[in-house]
Parts: structure tokens; sequence; C-alpha cells
């Protein structure tokens, strides 16, 4: 993965600044847009969440089988110390060996990680959570995104994010069509602090005028 982890970016890597920068940011009204209206857990659903960091999207959901994958061994650390027994975290990269180990997912969860990947990469990341989906599962995603004409302080805070592949709206489709024949796609903006969000939901088939319905309800 691309990403720049030297000087003040440097800092970020401590869970409890890591959280604090969110919140600070407006992650508690993110967090819980992204859960009612793109995630949409139910009890007992099977969830993973690739890049879980220090699992704060836990926080925000309902009695579920959660898993979190993450490299840093301080972000599980946080994790395990916070929510105990209420999900299973694992300090590794997620591969491919992995999923014949675990249950098959309702949901898997991408936060903040597609625009740490080149194109290559952010492919394999998208084919791997597809293998790892029911075949009715749905993978979400939340990326910052880069907007003609979007507010100057979104765009100077989003082009010193310490991911280096941050993409327009058509870069991220375009990734989500190579493995999902079907995807919804909405880029949104944050008035406080400004910022720029890209928000993915794909599935393996394609929704039906009944599902389309409930999500745009």
């Amino acid at each position: 993965m691309s990403q720049i982890t030297s000087g003040a970016r440097a800092v970020l890597s401590s869970p409890f600044v890591y959280t604090s920068f969110q919140y600070l940011m407006g992650a508690h009204s993110v967090w819980r847009q992204f859960v009612k209206e793109y995630v949409r857990p139910f009890p007992g659903a099977t969830l993973l969440d690739i890049g879980c960091g220090p699992a704060d999207m836990l926080a925000y959901l309902p009695d579920v089988d959660y898993w979190g994958f993450d490299i840093s061994q301080a972000y599980i650390n946080r994790a395990t110390n916070k929510f105990g027994q209420r999900g299973h975290f694992v300090c590794k990269l997620l591969t491919e060996a992995d999923l014949e180990t675990l249950p098959k997912f309702d949901i898997v969860t991408a936060s903040g990680v597609i625009h740490h990947m080149d194109d290559a990469v952010a492919r394999q990341f998208l084919s791997l959570a597809r293998r790892a989906l029911k075949p009715d599962g749905r993978l979400v995603t939340i990326d910052p995104c880069l907007v003609e004409g979007q507010n100057p302080i979104a765009r100077f805070l989003i082009e010193r994010d310490r991911g280096q592949n941050v993409r327009a709206q058509a870069g991220y489709a375009a990734l989500a069509a190579s493995e999902f024949p079907d995807a919804r796609i909405e880029v949104r903006h944050k008035a406080w602090i400004p910022y720029t969000h890209c928000y993915m939901e794909c599935r393996m088939k394609a929704m039906s005028p009944f599902e389309q319905n409930e999500v745009t309800a």
C-alpha cells in the first residue's frame, strides 16, 4: 500500500491520536451516516472490517459477528482493550488463505482503505472482498474523493492525506466495476470541517427494484 507515515503524519500511527483526530474532523456524524445509510447492519449479521484500525465503527453497530483485520498491532490492541468480546480482532494482512477458515460474510466494509492502494492492488483487494461475501452479500467502502470545484479546505486536507491514491468518483467507480456487477456510488460533501467522501456499495448481483427503493427511502 502507498501511504506517507513520516513527518507530521507519523503521529496518526498512534491509535489514541488517530481516533482523536478523526473525531475532531467530525467522525461521529460520518460513522453514524455510514452505518445507517450504507452498512445497514442487522443483528446477527456476519461483518468483516478490512483495515479496521482501532475498530471505531464497532461502537455504532448492533450485535453482529464482527471480524476486524488490520496490520497495526497498536490499533488491534486498542480495539481489543476497548471492545473485548464484542469482536474478533486479528493483526495481519487479510489473504485468500484466511478466507478458508473464516465464515462467509453478509457485509464487508473498508473505511479509508482503497485510497492507500494503486489500481492493481485495489483490484486485488476488491476481488478478495468479493470472495469473502455470501452470494447476496455487500461490500461497503468510504474514501476521500477529489471533486472539481470542491471546498478548497477539503481539497487541501485530502491532498495531504497519508494515502497517495485518492481518486475522483470515476476512478473509484472503475475499480468497483472490475469486480462487481452492481455498484451504488455517491459523493458527499461535509460542511464542517469541510471534507469530501466517496461512498461505494457493491453487490455481486444487481439490486431488485424493491431493494433500490429500500436503499433510497
